[in-house]
């Protein structure tokens, strides 16, 4: 009877390391599937940058920072590592963005015509609407980076994690110019 009990809880503990290593497994796997759809939807504004940088050419020859905001852009995009978590490689891209943003509007001010083209406004709501979907998958990665950290570093998960597959923690993306702006600084004490 002592020796099925002893057998019982053996096994009983040997199921709950799979379990625990199971999850890891998979919250990791979340963590990488959302990075992937960051990294998608900033390819997809490749798209619609190579439309809009023949456009921007044509209103202006002198608006040569513009352009090269325009292709150093498209090369930080499409040098964004897909299967490596590189947090500081988005945070550059996502600077370039927002100054390609305000170099866009420079170029609209100078030349009101452009404002009216319909290609130009339709570039604009596309580019805009990758920023949204760039923002809402940022919002993911970070929430399932918190549930894999999380996962990881609770007891018993964080031995388990030690001896089987030996994740470390996933860093989040941060914005630094938007946290420069905000006053609040919460202690984490």
């Amino acid at each position: 009877m002592g020796l099925l009990i002893f057998l019982l809880i053996i096994i009983a503990i040997v199921f709950g390391v799979i379990v625990i290593r199971n999850n890891i497994v998979r919250h990791h796997n979340a963590t990488i599937r959302a990075w992937s759809d960051v990294a998608t939807y900033e390819r997809q504004k490749i798209k619609i940058l190579d439309g809009l940088e023949p456009l921007v050419e044509q209103y202006s020859s002198f608006e040569k920072g513009t352009l090269e905001k325009v292709t150093e852009l498209r090369q930080n995009i499409l040098n964004l590592n897909l299967n490596n978590t590189d947090v500081n490689q988005l945070q550059r891209i996502e600077a370039l963005n927002q100054e390609l943003m305000r170099s866009l509007n420079v170029v609209v001010e100078n030349y009101p015509e452009l404002k009216a083209n319909d290609i130009y406004l339709k570039m604009m709501n596309e580019i805009e609407e990758q920023n949204e979907n760039v923002g809402a998958a940022i919002s993911i990665f970070n929430r399932n980076v918190e549930l894999f950290n999380n996962h990881i570093q609770i007891f018993p998960n964080n031995i388990v994690n030690t001896m089987t597959v030996g994740k470390k923690a996933v860093r989040p993306f941060r914005d630094a110019a938007a946290l420069q702006n905000f006053d609040y600084r919460p202690n984490f004490n």
